[in-house]
């Protein structure tokens, strides 16, 4: 560009080099919204993917265990199934918190001692209502008051008269060591797709519900629970008979029901206290209920009333019905029915865990499992729990 350049062209020279050099900050300025576009395009993905684990850490379940269980692939759980139930190395126990010898077995990881809780409580039935507590104990007691505390009214300024002293109660529920034993092949237990801490939780409840269905219902005391039929009875009521006897409402007949054993039913719900019959229900075996099933009030209606909701209990006279196939037949001094608020009448205590000992030696090629578990119970509040007798 000399001298004698037109100064128009002169002048287009520096816009046009403006604009070339504004441009260039155009670009670098298009870079930078850029690069802020894909960091906060990351950072949204990031937080939906972290949204994304917690949705599926919420509905991944493990085989076993409830909301507060451990999930499948914890070292706990991994460690004890795959480690010893399927290999029987003693040393993959080291995580678990409570532990014995060998030779007494090994606590079980929470997820399987909870499992084995749910399936109890769906199988046994007396368990189902009544009062279970747990206990890291076997000397387990229970004052309980049965009276003698008196009241009365008075002015703000007027003088109290002294109140007797309570009455109390010890109770100790005997216990005993409840076991069950089952056995698996170890081809099975090779097998990657046996789910094992299922199995093993589905057949140890379901032998300590069998078990433990019969003692707490005719239960001696002796090394085992003390049954509510096991303890004494008396057909006084609540005020002249003693604490610890169970009060029986008689059938009418030496051998069976009388012509009128619909009454005899009514007379047995209204023998129990009012606050006590909320909550209480009826508890016989299956042949029992097939005679009480045909029962009709005098204007012909059947008592019985099926459960009209899927889950629902059927009722009798209102209340729910429990099949016990412990409870006795119907014959000849025997208490076929039970009515009564078990929560209240009929206490279960049982230490807190399950003990398991693998077993590969006494029964080649199976493999047992030894598990055991302390369970006790005994009569809470007689004045819950009603019988009706086969008796005149």
């Amino acid at each position: 560009m000399d001298i004698n350049t037109p100064e128009s062209a002169i002048t287009g020279a520096i816009e046009t080099k403006a604009d070339a050099f504004d441009a260039s900050f155009d670009i670098v300025t298009r870079q930078d919204e850029a690069t802020a576009a894909i960091e906060a395009l990351r950072g949204d993905i990031a937080e939906v993917k972290g949204r994304l684990d917690k949705v599926n850490r919420a509905v991944v379940r493990p085989v076993i265990g409830g909301a507060e269980a451990a999930t499948e692939t914890s070292p706990e759980l991994k460690g004890f199934v795959d480690g010893y139930l399927r290999s029987g190395r003693e040393t993959e126990l080291k995580s678990l918190s409570i532990g014995s010898p060998a030779d007494g077995g090994f606590a079980v990881p929470r997820p399987i001692d909870a499992e084995i809780a749910r399936r109890l409580v769906r199988l046994s039935p007396v368990r189902s209502v009544a009062n279970v507590v747990q206990t890291s104990t076997s000397g387990f007691r229970r004052l309980i008051s049965i009276g003698g505390t008196a009241s009365g009214w008075a002015s703000e300024t007027g003088s109290r008269i002294e109140t007797a002293s309570p009455k109390l109660a010890e109770i100790v529920p005997p216990l005993g060591e409840l076991y069950a034993n089952p056995s698996a092949t170890q081809q099975m237990l090779d097998d990657a797709a046996f789910d094992v801490s299922g199995w093993l939780a589905s057949e140890i409840a379901t032998e300590f519900a069998r078990a433990e269905g019969a003692a707490f219902i005719n239960g001696t005391g002796t090394n085992q629970p003390r049954g509510f039929l096991a303890g004494p009875t008396a057909a006084q009521n609540d005020a002249a008979r003693p604490f610890g006897t169970l009060q029986f409402i008689a059938s009418g007949n030496a051998t069976t029901f009388d012509t009128a054993p619909e009454a005899k039913l009514i007379d047995l719900v209204f023998s129990m206290k009012a606050a006590l019959r909320q909550g209480a229900v009826w508890m016989m075996n299956s042949a029992t209920l097939a005679a009480v099933r045909k029962f009709k009030a005098a204007d012909g209606s059947f008592l019985w009333q099926a459960g009209i909701v899927d889950g629902q209990p059927s009722r009798l006279l209102g209340y729910p019905v429990i099949e016990a196939e412990d409870m006795p037949d119907i014959g000849a001094g025997n208490f076929p029915i039970a009515f009564g608020n078990f929560k209240a009448g009929y206490l279960i205590a049982e230490r807190t865990a399950t003990t398991i000992l693998r077993d590969p030696y006494t029964n080649k090629p199976y493999v047992q499992f030894y598990a055991t578990r302390r369970v006790g119970g005994q009569v809470l509040d007689s004045d819950a729990i009603k019988l009706l007798k086969i008796s005149t």
